[in-house]
């Protein structure tokens, strides 16, 4: 078993500790209301489809109506997942932090500012599914989203935010793990030239696959830095 060890360094000057206080709550509290109104817009986007009038009990009408949403709703259930991926891994993230800095805090509203655009290239692809632009501008959006989590991790570990020392190989498969879907949105991008639609089967294919990957090749201490040696986790408080 690896030995783990606190963090001891001193903190970046005017850091805000976990505990002590209220700043590092706020950080998380709006981290997760930022989270909650883009997750509840995706939905908003939908709509409900409108009927011809003398139509409104029409059951072929309503059928096609709703044939016509179908897009919208399967760009809904796409970023729903990957928002509630990015949820997921804060939430994982911020519970390894033992303090937040301002340069953090610039970082995470940076990272945030990706979050609650998302809705936009969403309703872009549910408007214009057919068009490659609109799944390559999901793309970028998301692939930036992406790397500005790899960049809040690196800097944690440098400005020593976090709660425990991490081994180099245990930061390598970090950063591999939060850069893993930059990789795959960029990667991906000439593909909405040949098939938008498929594009976006391999972004609902490849999330959990890359997790699977990236926990196969994950070092054989790594859980006890980010779960913690008694196999409980850290105290999320």
């Amino acid at each position: 078993m690896a030995e783990v060890r606190e963090e001891t360094r001193p903190l970046p000057e005017g850091a805000w500790r976990r505990g002590e206080g209220l700043e590092f709550d706020r950080a998380a509290f709006f981290t997760d209301a930022v989270f909650a109104i883009a997750l509840t817009l995706l939905v908003l986007e939908i709509g409900v489809p409108e009927l011809a009038k003398g139509q409104e009990d029409n059951v072929s009408s309503l059928l096609a109506a709703l044939r016509d949403r179908l897009p919208k709703i399967v760009s809904f259930v796409i970023a729903f997942v990957l928002i509630g991926r990015y949820w997921i891994a804060g939430h994982l993230f911020a519970a390894q932090l033992r303090a937040v800095d301002g340069r953090y805090l610039w970082l995470l509203l940076t990272y945030l500012g990706g979050i609650a655009f998302l809705p936009f290239p969403t309703a872009l692809v549910g408007e214009y599914e057919g068009n490659p632009i609109s799944v390559v501008a999901f793309a970028v959006v998301l692939a930036a989203v992406s790397g500005m989590g790899t960049v809040m991790f690196a800097y944690a570990r440098r400005a020593g935010l976090l709660r425990t020392v991490l081994p180099d190989s245990v930061y390598r498969w970090g950063l591999f793990g939060s850069a893993s879907p930059v990789i795959v949105f960029l990667g991906t991008i000439p593909l909405p030239f040949v098939s938008p639609t498929a594009t976006l089967v391999c972004w609902l294919v490849a999330a959990p696959l890359t997790g699977i990957l990236v926990s196969r090749y994950a070092p054989g201490s790594v859980f006890e830095y980010f779960v913690g040696g008694d196999g409980r986790g850290h105290d999320g408080g």
